[in-house]
């Protein structure tokens, strides 16, 4: 690893999300009930071995890695696909908008109906517990949101940007991007997001906000070859930001 966001879920859980890991020193993964991220140290055997033990039978995981993402024998992938990661070039003006609220624990039934329905990525009812998270209600519905998820020393990354199809096209995806990118900012670190490298038009408008290609990621969903694998979609994982 040459940089920190090379393997960032590894990094993630060694830094800043040290306290939410499950695993040992060679291989990690967040609880699957908050996010089915997971990696290895690096490749060494016993590496590998370790990430084999981490998923019961039924669970799959998330990998995204710079490089090539070896997998354990005793692993299967369902899903692979290419990845792009982008960072902000400067620091993005900490902005405020009176329709902006931060969400709660209170909150979290209708961030999963609203991403389960938008499809922004991999979402949970404790999304909350990798953090903070802001939304744009209507008549008391939540109709937008956008996040944070993973976190390394000085990076946080933008995550789970959605709006309801109702509400698409009225500039609040790009509001909430703005925000978060700017919360990010003023707690000194920077931004980061995941995109899926076919996903051309988001990656075109999040280069008009302020962020830059920095690698090109791959990332692999892997089961236990035990387990009866499910072949081809990415439908569940279609844009790790989810900017409409």
């Amino acid at each position: 690893m040459t940089h920190i966001l090379d393997r960032p879920i590894w990094s993630a859980l060694e830094t800043a999300h040290a306290d939410l890991a499950e695993g040992g020193k060679s291989a990690r993964r967040y609880p699957p009930s908050i996010v089915p991220f997971a990696a290895s140290a690096d490749d060494a055997p016993e590496s590998l071995d370790a990430l084999e033990n981490l998923p019961s039978p039924e669970e799959s995981m998330i990998l995204v890695e710079s490089g090539p993402i070896a997998i354990p024998s005793g692993l299967a992938v369902a899903t692979e696909a290419s990845v792009v990661q982008m960072i902000a070039e400067r620091p993005h003006e900490r902005i405020s908008d009176p329709r902006i609220q931060p969400l709660t624990e209170a909150d979290a039934a209708d961030m999963l109906d609203l991403a389960t329905l938008t499809k922004p990525g991999p979402f949970t009812l404790r999304a909350q517990s990798l953090g903070s998270f802001w939304g744009i209600k209507s008549e008391g519905r939540l109709v937008a949101m956008a996040g944070q998820r993973m976190r390394q020393t000085g990076f946080i990354e933008l995550s789970g940007l959605c709006t309801h199809p109702d509400f698409q096209g009225r500039g609040l995806g790009t509001l909430l991007f703005r925000f978060v990118a700017g919360e990010i900012a003023s707690s000194g670190d920077t931004a980061y997001l995941h995109a899926y490298a076919a996903n051309t038009s988001a990656i075109s408008l999040y280069k008009t906000h302020g962020f830059a290609l920095r690698a090109e990621m791959n990332m692999r969903v892997v089961k236990r070859r035990s387990y009866r694998t499910a072949g081809g979609s990415t439908s569940n994982f279609q844009n790790f930001s989810g900017l409409k």
